[in-house]
């Protein structure tokens, strides 16, 4: 079994001295970094790159320099998807967004988790773990999401928070470790004023 089949596995897996593994990441950092040379209103440019990068992409897409990621081939984008400003995929376990989530700058998704034994980890050892983004979510600015986390259709991940734990659908998550604070409710539909409406 290769070290790939491994990490799609789900076993430990050799991420650090697999010559497969590194050329993978080598030309996935090369792809980012030409992305990160495109100029910011050419979107035309920068989503040609993208689809180089994303395993699947939607349509009507948006991300902001920088941006990297490890793979690329490992993560899969939904329709209307925008990440802000230095947005990180350490994706060597699959990470999924779904339609209509927004991530707001200095966002990271990490499926990487190294080995707690020391030899092991000298080894180069590690596992990936997937990351699942359902539809229409938010996360708030410097969210840290790691592997093994599915993220509910409708949810908003408050800012800084730590999101070590699966959270369900149609709530609001704050905190470190990210808990739910709440259910958001028809209510929030009037957090913010309107123009027009009195």
């Amino acid at each position: 079994m290769t070290e790939k089949e491994k990490a799609a596995a789900g076993y430990l897996y050799n991420a650090n001295y697999d010559e497969d593994i590194w050329n993978d990441i080598s030309r996935c950092s090369d792809l980012c970094h030409e992305f990160n040379q495109i100029k910011p209103s050419d979107r035309k440019a920068q989503n040609e790159i993208l689809r180089k990068i994303f395993g699947t992409m939607g349509e009507h897409i948006a991300v902001n320099t920088p941006f990297w990621c490890d793979y690329g081939y490992n993560t899969s984008v939904g329709d209307y998807f925008f990440a802000n400003h230095n947005c990180q995929l350490l994706d060597g376990g699959k990470i999924t967004f779904g339609d209509h989530v927004f991530i707001a700058p200095n966002c990271l998704f990490t499926t990487a988790e190294h080995a707690l034994d020391a030899e092991q980890r000298n080894e180069g050892l590690e596992v990936a773990l997937p990351i699942t983004v359902g539809n229409n979510v938010w996360i708030g600015a410097g969210v840290i999401v790691l592997g093994g986390v599915t993220i509910g259709d409708n949810t908003v991940i408050g800012a800084g928070s730590v999101v070590t734990k699966s959270i369900p659908a149609n709530v609001i998550a704050v905190g470190v470790p990210c808990r739910v604070l709440r259910k958001i409710t028809c209510e929030d539909k009037k957090r913010y004023p309107m123009y027009g409406e009195s």
